[in-house]
């Protein structure tokens, strides 16, 4: 099979193969990927670790004095060009952050043991350290990923390319964000890396409670070839009760229900509420682990699973406490009844021991068990806006707008100077490219989709004014121009 190129016309390659995509991740989703390689007992160990690492940098319009002609360069670029400004002074480390792993990972193979670990590193993010030439990161991540004697110790998780939060980002572009970060990283991989990737990390952990907007979630996710998602424990509930989920570290099955009755389903594991980084930076999860035995599921005994995914570069413990824990805790884990896997080598496992995925008990997103005490799916979006409007005047503390890694902060209310903009040039991309079937496989509509996926990042949300704001809003005008003048 032809092999995709990384980057073409000076660009990541992040359109233009979604046929040969979509039949490369169908032919082996049967597969099992992990299960044979993996020398875990699952009938003799008590429980289980899973760590995931986040990796993000946004690309910002810095690299030049003059906001409107400055070159798009990544975050990490512009910290380690002014290493003397804030925080700025972490940007070496940074950059070994997102190499290390790789470094890693063999070395605890070199000792006989059993590491493992799920990365998610961000398109915005893959483009930025290629564009600035550190090829040894790149390097040092194949060689984890792609090598027959490491690549069963790492999984890689799906994500959205530009790092866009899904609750507030339009369901036509999601999609364009998940199906371009396959593309860039098939580019950069290989297809066979890519079939190997079977979980989703939705950015932020923000996960869409509005009806139709979390039944396109999943619907995008499950037609891109993904078999399960990350959820943050708080922003899930019991369809039967509202309440949180009883047996957080076992997976479940998301059901996403739309206003006109329509369903889908992905399995969800958990992860659960804590400081981060402060939580992977000690592994904490293992030590929780180690607290627990075998629970039941559909009559039968199985060990659960303690999941937790933290930023892998961010904050003093990941940067400093990490590395020697993480040997630490491999060193231990390793043919202890406490092992550390990964997502999908742990369900892997779980349904060859007979357990099926209609055991597994259910949940849905956030504040839906309101809705459908008082709606009926089928009964159309109108009525559904009609409903989120009554209840909204009801509880103060309804809201639609999903939920995220604090429960505390929404993705819309408060961020409308930058919303504006991006929500206008997203329908115009809709209306100029998308309406019109265009061909994604040109340099003009890769341009297009790389500045409108680029400007959507959560980075922009998140800080909601100031010099954050004014790229957000650069990026969209850039974005603007090119839909005008190159269609």
């Amino acid at each position: 099979m032809t092999k995709l190129a990384e980057t073409i016309d000076g660009l990541p390659n992040i359109s233009g193969s979604e046929k040969m995509i979509e039949e490369v991740i169908k032919e082996s989703a049967e597969d099992l990927i992990y299960l044979p390689e993996s020398l875990i007992d699952f009938s003799k160990i008590r429980s289980v670790c899973a760590i995931a690492l986040h990796m993000q940098q946004p690309l910002i319009p810095a690299g030049g004095g003059d906001l409107k002609t400055a070159e798009i360069i990544s975050n990490l670029k512009h910290m380690m060009d002014h290493q003397n400004i804030g925080d700025n002074h972490n940007a070496p480390v940074f950059q070994w952050c997102y190499k290390r792993m790789g470094e890693f990972i063999p070395q605890l193979i070199k000792e006989g043991r059993q590491p493992r670990v799920m990365l998610e590193y961000s398109g915005v993010l893959f483009h930025g350290l290629r564009h600035m030439r550190l090829d040894d990161v790149i390097d040092s991540l194949k060689t984890i990923t792609c090598r027959p004697e490491y690549k069963h110790t790492v999984e890689w998780l799906g994500c959205p390319w530009g790092h866009a939060v899904a609750p507030s980002t339009p369901v036509q572009d999601f999609r364009l964000h998940v199906k371009a970060w396959q593309h860039h990283f098939a580019g950069i991989f290989g297809f066979d890396a890519l079939r190997r990737v079977r979980g989703f990390s939705p950015s932020e952990m923000a996960l869409p409670n509005h009806p139709d907007v979390a039944y396109e979630f999943v619907k995008t996710l499950k037609e891109c070839g993904y078999q399960w998602v990350l959820v943050q424990e708080h922003t899930v509930e019991q369809p039967e009760n509202g309440n949180g989920p009883e047996q957080k570290h076992l997976p479940h099955q998301l059901v996403c229900t739309s206003s006109e009755g329509q369903s889908a389903s992905i399995i969800a594991i958990i992860k659960t509420q804590g400081s981060d980084t402060k939580l992977v930076g000690q592994m904490q999860p293992y030590y929780e682990a180690k607290s627990l035995n075998r629970w039941e599921l559909d009559n039968k005994s199985v060990p659960p699973l303690v999941t937790q995914i933290a930023d892998g570069e961010n904050g003093g413990v990941m940067m400093n406490e990490f590395p020697d824990k993480y040997f630490e805790v491999v060193r231990e884990s390793s043919g202890s009844d406490v092992p550390l896997m990964n997502g999908t080598e742990y369900l892997e496992h779980l349904f060859a021991s007979g357990v099926q995925k209609e055991d597994l008990p259910k949940l849905q997103p956030l504040k839906q068990k309101q809705i459908w005490d008082r709606f009926n799916p089928g009964d159309g979006p109108e009525k559904l806006n009609q409903t989120i409007n009554d209840l909204k005047k009801e509880d103060h503390q309804f809201h639609m707008d999903g939920g995220s890694w604090t429960n505390n902060l929404s993705w819309v209310q408060g961020y409308e100077n930058v919303l504006g903009p991006m929500e206008e040039v997203s329908s115009h991309f809709h209306e100029v490219i998308l309406k019109n079937e265009l061909s994604s496989n040109t340099q003009p509509y890769r341009n297009a989709l790389f500045h409108l996926l680029a400007s959507q990042t959560s980075c922009y949300r998140y800080w909601g004014q100031g010099i954050w704001t004014d790229y957000g809003k650069e990026i969209c005008r850039r974005t603007m121009e090119i839909l005008k003048h190159d269609f």
